[in-house]
């Protein structure tokens, strides 16, 4: 085996075309042996292998920087670049993350998981190059997914400004992690249809220079097109037009069932594990079907990840017109469903809580300055979400509270969930968000209440005396452990609230409280800086009421447990009695 010997990227360029080859189907294997058991992102990095060898038989790395856009195909890079033990040994699985990590190689320049980023991170590297007189190849590297990201957008069309040595490489798949949408891929189109001869260029239009491969999996054909480009004076667009998954037939033909995949059997396919049982995901998008066929004002947008509420390609296809996936689009998608609400249609938008991050403005401007009335659900917004550093979901409670206008509502259970996203859809005054529940299906026999117009009205669901527990959405059933605690350790029941708003404080509640009451304990999923307790201490600041506030504290985690991280910021019933006792 020809992998055994490759240690660093020197190794590679010892070898001939035809090992090279081999060394491909080599390196799938390793690939194969990490996703089947781990899970991960298995499309994208199957169909980038040949790439990811020629890149590094041509250029010098890490002399010549290579930056991957969203790290969703870095997989071979890693292993070129001395990390191939993670990928065949089972017992080193842990030592690498899932995208490029500046603390595991010298290779990688970057801690990225988000999308659309290579080319203006990329041509920061180009400008610090340049002004302190340095050489060398900088290259990054964008899946045509990624293209209709605003960040990619302004990169590419900087780019070109620039003048010097830089060189994009684009990853032309023809897939997002579901379906590409826009007008600029009916050009990606065009270009791989004319081999890059046609008229019509986005990239020449932008002032870049421009060369297609036909056969992005082709490394004899890459190597040669890279040599062509490497030390360049000026930016340029190598397209190359790859295979999603290719060499795993099951990942080939459906692709994006494969983007992002469970661990597997490599013999069949088969998911080996996973939780068959209800999701939200799934009764999110039974539930908007339903609204949508009773209602055709109901429009249901997403930003190139459907299934974060269950719309796989058959119930898009089922919900026609009412259904808009706008790609990776988050701004265009809050301000689009601004206009909707604006002109008396009913808009939802759905995302993940790491991806609502990339909309901050038009969630205030475009949105809430306006006061129009639209939807927005966040999902894995918690502790219990995505564990990766690039995808945490803990900081939306400080970023999206703190916005005027805005109503933020954090459901402790099924019912309450769906009671709460009918009143939003059917109210007309406010731009309501909810939180999607993480902490697993809950369900509960108390009947959920069905209007929340009149806003920061917090439910009190045990009256109690002395301590007050003021528990937050996901955190609320730790409010119940601890609450019951307390009752069997001090004889005396403490009263248990579920506040629901997110945005506001009810302060006629709040003063009541005062009367016999003087702990107050408040849980949040989320961190605790600008966050939902602070709000609560700071209103009972003059007084004389004792405030515990529990949530995480303001860091970037990584892979974590959540018991570990429950542990370690004091967020288990044990260790809270104990501190407030």
């Amino acid at each position: 085996m020809y992998i055994e010997k490759i240690n660093s990227p020197a190794d590679i360029k010892k070898l001939n075309i035809e090992q090279l080859t081999v060394l491909a189907s080599e390196i799938r294997k390793g690939l194969l042996n990490r996703l089947s058991k781990r899970g991960g992102h298995f499309g994208p990095n199957f169909g980038f292998v040949e790439a990811t060898i020629a890149l590094h038989y041509v250029f010098d790395s890490p002399k010549d920087k290579f930056v991957f856009d969203v790290s969703h195909q870095c997989y071979t890079h890693k292993i070129l670049t001395g990390r191939r033990d993670a990928f065949f040994d089972d017992e080193h699985f842990g030592d690498i993350s899932g995208y490029t990590n500046p603390e595991e190689s010298e290779h990688d320049f970057f801690n990225v998981g988000h999308t659309s980023t290579s080319v203006s991170l990329a041509s920061g590297l180009v400008k610090a190059r340049d002004l302190k007189g340095e050489t060398g190849n900088i290259v990054a590297i964008i899946g045509d997914g990624s293209l209709s990201g605003g960040e990619a957008l302004e990169g590419i069309d900087f780019a070109a400004e620039l003048g010097t040595n830089f060189i994009i490489i684009v990853n032309d798949n023809d897939m997002s992690i579901a379906e590409n949408h826009g007008g600029l891929y009916k050009n990606l189109k065009a270009l791989r249809d004319s081999s890059g001869k046609c008229e019509c260029n986005l990239f020449k239009a932008m002032g870049l220079d421009y060369t297609y491969v036909p056969d992005g999996n082709d490394i004899a054909g890459l190597i040669a097109a890279f040599k062509k480009v490497k030390d360049t004076d000026h930016p340029i667009v190598v397209h190359i037009s790859t295979l999603k998954g290719k060499g795993f037939e099951p990942a080939e033909a459906n692709k994006e069932d494969w983007h992002w995949h469970m661990p597997f059997d490599p013999a069949t396919g088969k998911v080996l594990w996973g939780d068959s049982g209800e999701n939200y995901s799934d009764m999110t998008c039974g539930y908007l079907m339903k609204k949508m066929k009773a209602d055709k004002s109901v429009v249901t947008i997403t930003a190139a990840v459907p299934t974060n509420i269950g719309f796989t390609e058959d119930k898009r296809k089922e919900a026609g017109k009412q259904f808009v996936d706008v790609g990776i689009a988050e701004e265009h998608a809050i301000a689009m469903a601004s206009g909707i609400a604006k002109a008396g249609g009913k808009p939802v938008f759905a995302t993940h809580s790491s991806f609502i991050q990339r909309t901050y403005d038009q969630i205030s401007q475009d949105l809430c300055i306006n006061s129009n009335p639209a939807t927005l659900l966040v999902n894995t917004a918690s502790v219990y979400g995505m564990h990766d550093i690039t995808h945490l979901g803990i900081f939306d409670i400080p970023m999206m509270s703190n916005i005027p206008n805005l109503v933020y509502l954090a459901p402790t259970n099924c019912e309450e969930y769906f009671a709460m996203l009918d009143w939003s859809i059917e109210q007309d005054r406010y731009p309501v968000a909810i939180r999607i529940p993480c902490n697993g299906v809950i369900h509960s026999d108390e009947p959920a209440d069905t209007d929340y117009s009149e806003l920061n009205k917090y439910k009190i669901t045990q009256q109690g005396e002395k301590i007050a527990v003021i528990a937050l959405g996901d955190f609320y059933q730790i409010g119940e452990e601890l609450s019951k605690l307390i009752s069997e350790k001090t004889g005396t029941a403490p009263t248990l609230i579920n506040p629901r708003y997110i945005t506001g404080l009810d302060t006629e509640l709040l003063e009541q409280l005062k009367e016999k009451h003087s702990v107050i304990v408040t849980l949040e999923d989320g961190i605790l800086d600008g966050g939902f307790g602070e709000k609560i201490a700071r209103y009972y600041g003059p007084s004389d009421m004792k405030v515990y506030c529990y949530g995480l504290k303001k860091e970037f985690i990584d892979r974590y447990s959540v018991d570990d991280i429950l542990k370690a910021n004091h967020i288990t019933p044990a260790q809270i009695y104990k501190e407030i006792m």
